[in-house]
């Protein structure tokens, strides 16, 4: 293959910032966001089954790590997928507001050319979406998780011994999140 031709299939720097913009991977930053919050919402349970179900700390220490390291990544898995499905539908919605938003800071420069301020309006679409898509799929995605959690605790499993009602209920309610995540359109 030729230099020349090498170089027509590689992209160019803008074309790889948008790629990356529209994929499924999220930042250094979106990720240490989601495993935080992921972490923070799976260590609840904790909470609960420690005063409500009385299950001891210490004795249950080991499988309330392994259910709260299980349950902050399929909750992380679950912030990725609904931001990926949300970030597009929110940059359509926001195109206008943006455009118009950014066109207006832009009247009275002069010196940039509009293929400048195109690339500028898409990149804060762009941010704007991702922020959006961020907080929302943070905030649904706990909402859910806890209602699940507390449905199959304190209603589906209520009967039955509470480590296993521990290692059920963070089971679905994690699991459950993370296949409804997938199927989100």
């Amino acid at each position: 293959m030729s230099s020349k031709a090498a170089k027509n299939k590689s992209l160019t720097k803008e074309e790889e910032l948008l790629l990356q913009d529209f994929s499924r991977n999220v930042s250094t930053k979106s990720s240490a966001l989601f495993y935080g919050n992921a972490l923070i919402v799976s260590a609840i349970p904790i909470w609960i089954f420690w005063r409500i179900h009385q299950m001891d700390l210490y004795q249950s220490g080991i499988l309330f790590a392994v259910g709260t390291i299980i349950s902050t990544y399929l909750v992380a898995m679950a912030y990725k997928n609904v931001k990926f499905v949300l970030k597009h539908k929110i940059a359509q919605k926001r195109e206008s507001a943006v455009t118009a938003e950014m066109n207006k800071k832009f009247a009275d420069d002069k010196k940039m050319t509009k293929k400048e301020k195109d690339e500028r309006i898409l990149w804060k679409k762009n941010e704007v979406a991702d922020y959006e898509a961020t907080t929302f799929a943070i905030f649904y995605n706990n909402a859910l998780y806890l209602v699940l959690l507390i449905v199959a605790s304190f209603y589906l499993l209520k009967s039955t011994n509470p480590t296993v009602n521990y290692l059920m209920s963070v089971g679905i309610a994690s699991g459950l999140l993370a296949l409804f995540s997938t199927s989100t359109k």
